[in-house]
């Protein structure tokens, strides 16, 4: 369904994205995570015909981008609607670039998502959370069959983002394709498939599951540990360790074969003053996001 062939983009003579390559099948959910300034952003408008490519090719639905534009929707990251038109107002101006004119099915876009109370209130006086509705339900308005969504449950809270999130599985499941961009590991998580990307460059790709075995042959400890710097220190100091990552009261410790559990032991124990014991598990997204976009793993 999104098929994208090496894109390059420079800005001031620097690569924000350097020769990405995407096969995105329809109906699936793709998550493209990044830290800020990685290149989603760009990547995403690129994808849409929003930004020129400087070089590199783009297929949606088996066309260029240009003669597949009443294929797809866009629901930019900051709130791109019309805040001094009602919410009916946005919606038909938006149906109406398309030539959609059934005000019966826009109707049932408002109900899907709420947004019937709100139907002559200014788009502007919306909640955060009802602007992302809003803002999704104009990129529905001519039934596309592919959506991109850059960053949309930034900023809106978490029952909000779940709602919306139950919905982007409902749009799967009718066939729908979704590219996402998030900085948001639980959503990650729920895409049918991920990619990670860096400084421009794509570092990692694959499901949920199989993107975690990008790190190789490393062991994952575990054990309750409230922040302590000297720990930390301690741990990092280890020759072998590749990350150690604070999760509220458990401490993640990423290391290579080589680095045995007693000797880690030992070293928090020393610290500590008491004997500790690791546990062992499996890597989780944000180990393997933070070990590969801080370059601690090679």
């Amino acid at each position: 369904m999104i098929h994208a062939k090496q894109l390059v983009k420079s800005f001031k003579g620097v690569r924000r994205v350097d020769e990405v390559s995407l096969t995105i099948e329809k109906g699936q959910i793709f998550g493209l995570l990044g830290p800020n300034a990685a290149g989603k952003t760009t990547v995403i408008r690129m994808l849409c015909g929003i930004m020129d490519t400087d070089s590199g090719e783009v297929e949606i639905n088996g066309s260029s981008v240009e003669k597949a534009k009443h294929d797809f929707g866009y629901v930019a990251q900051h709130f791109g609607q019309y805040g001094e038109l009602s919410v009916w107002e946005n919606l038909k101006f938006y149906a109406e670039m398309y030539g959609v004119k059934d005000e019966a099915h826009l109707e049932a876009l408002l109900e899907r998502y709420q947004l019937g109370p709100y139907k002559n209130s200014a788009a502007g006086a919306l909640s955060g959370g009802y602007k992302r509705r809003l803002a999704l339900v104009c990129a529905l308005a001519h039934d596309p069959q592919v959506l991109f969504l850059d960053e949309p449950t930034a900023g809106i809270d978490p029952v909000t983002r779940k709602l919306l999130w139950d919905d982007f599985y409902a749009l799967s499941a009718e066939g729908k394709t979704l590219f996402v961009t998030t900085h948001y590991m639980e959503e990650a998580a729920r895409c049918h498939q991920l990619a990670f990307i860096a400084e421009g460059k794509m570092i990692a790709e694959g499901t949920p599951k199989s993107i975690k075995s990008a790190l190789g042959d490393v062991n994952v400890f575990t054990f309750k540990q409230s922040y302590s710097p000297k720990v930390t220190e301690v741990i990092q100091a280890v020759a072998g360790v590749q990350l150690t990552n604070q999760f509220g009261d458990d401490l993640h410790i990423v290391a290579t074969k080589e680095v045995s559990k007693s000797l880690l032991e030992e070293k928090i124990s020393m610290v500590q003053g008491i004997d500790v014991e690791l546990r062992e598990t499996e890597p989780d997204l944000e180990d393997v996001f933070i070990a590969l976009t801080q370059g601690g793993h090679s």
